[in-house]
């Protein structure tokens, strides 16, 4: 799909004016949002990437409407371990709830910056040499059978590389309470427990980007159709994080749903690439990468809950009982 230069620019306008209005308006002051706040953002930014879908579609046709939705939701469930991952940050660095806005605010910022280099990068790495697209998908199936075998463990970040280069690298003051990514301290600055936070976070997105970026780019190598998916299903990560923060723990199954999107997505790229380059009578369209996308989710998602609702159930019986 051709894109002028004028759509790149309206869109990425559109962007810096909602993150605008998000930062200086709607989220001003330090305060926790609500659940309910949470949701309507949720749905906002879930109906605007299903507009610009629609959009796509009339102006030009079912195809990168397609790529796109399936793109978005290839990028939205695999930032659900992204949710995991502020859960853990926050928990380690103390970070008020209040606060977290803020830290989320700047985190998907640089996020998204990285995701663009990246998904230029990885699209002209591919247009160059197409060979790439077997190590992709290598990588990708490597990754997911890795993550299925994966054991559930309490991690704790104080043994993280991350966070120990950190704090090597950079003199921290530990006690600010203030949300503040530097403080100046009888002439020396300090960074602080939010920065450290922050720069744990971008960290760990770009590892998570090595999975997506490829993964996406299965689906289209149009960088608008990426670009785009990519933003729309980042944006809503920090509402969403706030509707479920309370509900994730239950999404036991959610890494299974993950690995086997993961190591289907790499499969296509291997059969779908040997089929252009050898004419095998096999491909895999991106429709049928969308409905086993929305089937593994589901899933992993009514398994969690099935499960987490019969152990409350046994629980209660338990306790019955025990009186």
């Amino acid at each position: 799909m051709t894109v002028s230069i004028g759509y790149w620019i309206a869109f990425f306008v559109f962007i810096l004016i909602m993150l605008a209005l998000d930062l200086g308006v709607f989220h001003k002051g330090n305060e926790a949002p609500s659940m309910k706040s949470s949701l309507l953002w949720t749905g906002f930014w879930i109906g605007l990437a299903f507009v610009f879908a629609a959009g796509l579609w009339f102006f030009a046709g079912q195809g990168p409407a397609v790529d796109f939705v399936t793109g978005y939701l290839l990028e939205k469930s695999l930032s659900i371990d992204n949710l995991f991952i502020f859960i853990l940050v926050f928990s380690f660095f103390g970070i008020e709830t209040k606060y977290q806005h803020r830290l989320l605010f700047w985190g998907v910022f640089g996020a998204l910056v990285m995701r663009v280099i990246f998904i230029f990068g990885g699209a002209a790495l591919l247009h160059r040499f197409a060979w790439l697209m077997y190590v992709f998908g290598a990588f990708l199936i490597i990754t997911g059978v890795k993550m299925f075998f994966e054991r559930d463990e309490e991690k704790d970040l104080s043994q993280s590389g991350i966070i120990k280069a950190l704090r090597r690298w950079l003199p921290v003051k530990e006690d600010v309470r203030e949300p503040h990514f530097i403080v100046k301290e009888q002439g020396k600055w300090y960074a602080t427990q939010f920065l450290l936070a922050l720069l744990f976070i971008e960290a760990t997105d770009l590892l998570f980007a090595v999975d997506s970026i490829p993964a996406v780019l299965a689906v289209t190598q149009d960088t608008f159709i990426v670009v785009t998916s990519n933003i729309f299903a980042i944006m809503g990560l920090r509402s969403l994080y706030f509707a479920l923060a309370g509900l994730l723990p239950m999404f036991r199954y959610i890494k299974y749903g993950l690995a086997g999107i993961l190591a289907f997505i790499g499969f296509k790229m291997i059969l779908n690439e040997g089929s252009k380059m050898f004419n095998w009578p096999l491909d895999i369209s991106n429709m049928m990468s969308l409905a086993v996308v929305v089937a593994l989710l589901t899933l992993s998602i009514l398994a969690s809950i099935w499960v987490s609702r019969r152990e409350a159930k046994q629980k209660r019986a338990q306790r019955m009982l025990n009186k």
